[in-house]
């Protein structure tokens, strides 16, 4: 083989390589999911963009709320869909009324302990105004609807766009919320 045709095709295999290698590690995520929060229990770092490609449903929390109920309602949502794609993510907030205990030890002893939640929850976060943590401000600016209690809830879709939104009196279990989740979770990923 020619010193020539060596080097271009080992040029070719170099350029073949690399395009086939970078958007492994490259992977997509949306600018909606491109966050890191601290995880409830041990306030470990949590990327939101390993979540990108499952159906989400977002909500704030709290411990001491009419609306605190809902942890079974969101846990049962969690069981029977996350095998599909489905992922319920709990940021707990004091924003209303402040209903949160006071540090997320309490929290996460709460949540685990009450209501059995294996989903994925946050460290403490506001959710409103302008100390909002940046997810939440931009699922309020994304649908023009912030949080007006806790308990509000943000559909996903696998593209990691804002879908639908839920007042907090919208129960997890309303036909409204399933009936989305189960057109999401059978909708196929607009694959860029």
């Amino acid at each position: 083989m020619s010193k020539r045709l060596f080097s271009a095709l080992s040029f070719a295999i170099a350029i073949w390589g690399a395009g086939v290698v970078m958007p492994a590690d490259a992977q997509q995520c949306s600018a909606l999911l491109n966050h890191t929060f601290p995880r409830l229990q041990d306030e470990s770092p949590q990327p939101l963009c390993q979540y990108q490609g499952r159906v989400l449903l977002v909500v704030n929390t709290a411990s001491y709320c009419g609306f605190t109920p809902q942890y079974a309602g969101l846990e049962k949502l969690h069981a029977q869909y996350a095998a599909r794609g489905l992922t319920v993510l709990g940021f707990p907030s004091a924003d209303f009324g402040n209903q949160e205990k006071a540090n997320n030890t309490d929290i996460a002893d709460f949540c685990f302990n009450t209501y059995g939640v294996k989903f994925p929850m946050f460290a403490k976060s506001s959710v409103t105004g302008t100390a909002a943590n940046p997810f939440f401000t931009a699922l309020a600016k994304s649908t023009g609807q912030p949080p007006k209690w806790n308990f509000h809830k943000y559909l996903i879709d696998r593209d990691g766009k804002v879908v639908a939104s839920f007042a907090s009196d919208t129960t997890p279990l309303d036909k409204r919320v399933t009936s989305r989740i189960e057109t999401l979770l059978t909708a196929p990923q607009n694959l860029k």
